[in-house]
């Protein structure tokens, strides 16, 4: 299984009664993670975008979409996949039903370009990417008990398993995205503590 290496961020902020690290404006953030990872709760918690967005990480200019203009805000990120044409969401069926998932193409994930001239927008410094991943385990815990309240679909015949491939996809995404200069952290839960991503040595 993939590992992502993190620590604590020490500086830290006060927003709303949640701690977000300091470097971080209210109105970069943009907050994913897999399903059941309490995306929505901390959202309700902020006071910020009521609706989810959607993200195609392998569409050109994907940061310019009209889903980020308002913010802060959930969104979904769909992953480019080896094999497939179309980008997937991590619960779309080709990972729920097949017995083997998709692999992450990180060659096909786009990245904003770094502000050139005076007058081009800084990408880079627009959005705050919040990666709410909690341990599998918990995370498979929660969503079988969400799943006993027939709320979402998702959550239905679930296992450890899928929740484990998820939780890395979205884990690699959020190394990756950092490695390439976008502003991403960590949280494990809605009452954890944002988390900075350790590069991993020879990266």
């Amino acid at each position: 299984m993939f590992q992502l290496k993190t620590e604590p961020i020490e500086a830290l902020q006060s927003i709303k009664g949640v701690s977000f690290p300091a470097d971080i404006t209210f109105r970069q953030l943009l907050i994913t993670g897999p399903p059941g990872a309490g995306k929505s709760t901390l959202i309700q918690r902020i006071n910020g975008w009521s609706e989810e967005g959607y993200v195609d990480l392998a569409l050109n200019k994907w940061w310019s979409a009209q889903a980020l203009t308002l913010r802060p805000r959930e969104i979904h990120l769909g992953f480019p996949c080896k094999g497939y044409k179309d980008a997937l969401a991590v619960f779309d069926k080709e990972w729920t039903c097949c017995l083997t998932p998709p692999e992450l193409d990180l060659e096909r994930v786009r990245i904003p370009p770094k502000k050139r001239y005076f007058f081009s927008v800084n990408w880079h410094a627009r959005y705050a990417f919040e990666f709410l991943i909690p341990p599998a385990e918990i995370l498979y815990r929660q969503r079988t008990e969400r799943s006993r309240q027939g709320t979402h679909h998702v959550d239905q015949k679930i296992t450890l398993e899928q929740v484990q491939n998820q939780v890395a996809i979205y884990q690699m995404a959020a190394e990756y995205m950092h490695k390439k200069g976008m502003k991403v952290y960590i949280r494990e839960g809605t009452d954890e503590k944002p988390l900075r991503i350790i590069a991993p040595e020879n990266s």
